[in-house]
Formats: C-alpha cells, sequence, structure tokens
C-alpha cells in the first residue's frame, strides 16, 4: 500500500508540474499589416470591418504600417490636415474596440507613420528619422519596447521605407530611376535604422527583437522566383540585414521554398525579422490572403485596394 500511495503521489506531482509549466508557457500573437492610407478603404463605415476582423484574431501586439488618415472617403482627394484626420490622433480610441489598451506612434517623419497597438504597456526608446544632415529616413522608423511582464520586454522595430525607383531628393528623376537611385537610397535608409537600434546593443542574445514594416525592397532569398542576377541592387536592403545584423527573416525561414507575396503585385517586401532568441519561441507565421484582407483593385481609383494592397502577417510566439 505505501508503495502504491508513492507511485501515485509521483504522478500526481509530474501532472501538477506539468500544468503548471504549460500555464505560465504563453502564446503571443503579433499582428502586423501596411493597412493602406489610414485603412481608407473601411473609414467611411466607421472601421466596422477592419474592427471585428482583428477581433477574430485577438493579437496581443499589432503594429500597423501607413497608419494615418489621407484620403477623403471614396476619393482620391486630400483630407485637409490634421483637422480632418481620424487617425493616427484616435489610434487609441479605435485600438479599444479590439481590445487594445495600449498606443504609440513609433515612427512618423511625413504622412505615412507606424503605430503600434498591445494589450502591454508601450515605451519608445527612439524615433529613427534621420540625422538632419546626409541620412533621411523618409517616412520615419522607431524602436519601442512591449512591456510583457515579469521582466520580460520586447524590442519591437518598425519601419516604412522610402519607395520610389529615383533616389529621395534627386533632380533628374529619369536618370536616377535607371541607375536605380532609390534601391541604394532604401540600402541607406536600412543601415542607418538598424545602426540606431539593434546594433547599438552589446548582446543581443538574452533580448527578444523582432523587427516589421514594408521594406519596399526584394530579398535575395527569393530569386529562384525573381530570377534577378544577385549583383542586382533591388537586393541591397536586405543582403545588409542578413549580413549585418542578429536578424532573421522569419516568414522566408518558416516557408523556405515556398514563395510567399505580401503585395497584390506579387512581391514579398513586407517581412518580420527575429533574432534568434525569438525565432526559438516561434509557433508559426502565415501571410493572411482570405477574408477581409483579400486584395481587390477599386475600379474607380486604381492606386487603391479593398482593404489594402498589402497583406497581414500573422506571428504567434510561446513565451
Amino acid at each position: 500500500m505505501k508503495r502504491i500511495l508513492q507511485i501515485s503521489l509521483f504522478a500526481f506531482l509530474s501532472l501538477f508540474f506539468v500544468s503548471c509549466s504549460n500555464a505560465q508557457a504563453k502564446e503571443l500573437k503579433v499582428l502586423y499589416w501596411n493597412i493602406q492610407n489610414g485603412m481608407w478603404s473601411d473609414q467611411g463605415n466607421d472601421y466596422v470591418n477592419f474592427v471585428s476582423f482583428v477581433k477574430s484574431i485577438d493579437p496581443d501586439i499589432c503594429i500597423w504600417c501607413e497608419a494615418e488618415s489621407r484620403y477623403i472617403t471614396g476619393s482620391d482627394k486630400k483630407m485637409q490636415m490634421p483637422e480632418s484626420q481620424y487617425l493616427p490622433w484616435n489610434w487609441d480610441i479605435l485600438a479599444s474596440r479590439y481590445g487594445h489598451k495600449y498606443t504609440l506612434i513609433c515612427g512618423k517623419r511625413d504622412t505615412f507613420p507606424q503605430v503600434i497597438t498591445s494589450k502591454y504597456p508601450l515605451k519608445i526608446v527612439k524615433r529613427i528619422n534621420g540625422n538632419g544632415e546626409d541620412i533621411i529616413v523618409v517616412h520615419g522608423a522607431g524602436w519601442a519596447v512591449a512591456e510583457l511582464g515579469k521582466g520580460r520586454e520586447l524590442n519591437l522595430v518598425t519601419l516604412h521605407t522610402y519607395p520610389f525607383k529615383y533616389a529621395y531628393g534627386a533632380k533628374d528623376q529619369a536618370a536616377s530611376a535607371a541607375a536605380q537611385g532609390g534601391d541604394y537610397f532604401r540600402a541607406t535608409e536600412m543601415k542607418y535604422i538598424c545602426e540606431q537600434s539593434i546594433l547599438t546593443r552589446a548582446d543581443v542574445s538574452k533580448e527578444l527583437w523582432l523587427m516589421a514594416g514594408d521594406f519596399n525592397a526584394i530579398s535575395s532569398a527569393d530569386n529562384y522566383h525573381y530570377k534577378k542576377d544577385l549583383s542586382d541592387p533591388a537586393f541591397l536592403v536586405h543582403d545588409y540585414i542578413r549580413d549585418n545584423t542578429p536578424y532573421i527573416d522569419l516568414l522566408e525561414q518558416m516557408h523556405k521554398g515556398t514563395f510567399c507575396k505580401s503585395t497584390q503585385s506579387g512581391r514579398r517586401i513586407d517581412m518580420v525579422y527575429v533574432n534568434k532568441a525569438l525565432q526559438d519561441k516561434v509557433i508559426s507565421a502565415e501571410y493572411l490572403y482570405e477574408g477581409f484582407p483579400s486584395s481587390e483593385r477599386d475600379s474607380s481609383f486604381r492606386q487603391f485596394c479593398h482593404p489594402s494592397d498589402h497583406f497581414p502577417v500573422l506571428v504567434k510566439f510561446k513565451l
């Protein structure tokens, strides 16, 4: 009888500790999306479809790119700014509708900011706009921290690099585009953003880092799809990240050999990068193509899509 009781007690304690361990291992969901001009597609509908979509996923942290209202609903007429804009000034109200208490304008230099909303407290470490002289981060970038509790912090770097084929400020845009000036300019932005964020840290192996945004640049990791010369300047941005930082292209790693577009045009330019410590905690990473995020060109204004010309990314971690 004593032996049976000992075995039973051992079994009970084993189950108890496994249960405690599982309870402590919390799933963290991060949603990133370039929502094109502050979700122009749904702003006239009071963002009802947008909020319903976010609530269906129930993310813990959201990173929104192009998070500012720019055009009057159903038109390509610019809003009178800032008095007519709902976003970014009311992100706290909008985020509360899908259960997020904390909001932060992370990167903003012009009318294309990145905004973070979260169930966890947020603090800004640095807004990265350039040095005011020879370096300009056109749309701005930012480094923030989400405080996950129990002393755990998640470093979040957001960005939206320069979009055009010609270099920023080029006097002869045609000549600059022919020389791929935009690719070289984006590479300069990217180097500066990394030097102002993750590369300031002496040892990131014990920290959690995530960088997400619209990079406006393709990756040589996808060259089995693009079939370009590997020396093409179009690859400079992501080659720099891969060769000079601790970041790992998470979607590329999770879907090896399978090309996943992130825009309606068919390119993969929206990426989520993580460091090794965070990669070890990844459950899944997916581009979302179905339902509300499915993209369709506006019949009257071809430069706009419903709901966006980009697809969202959902990443799940076990912390």
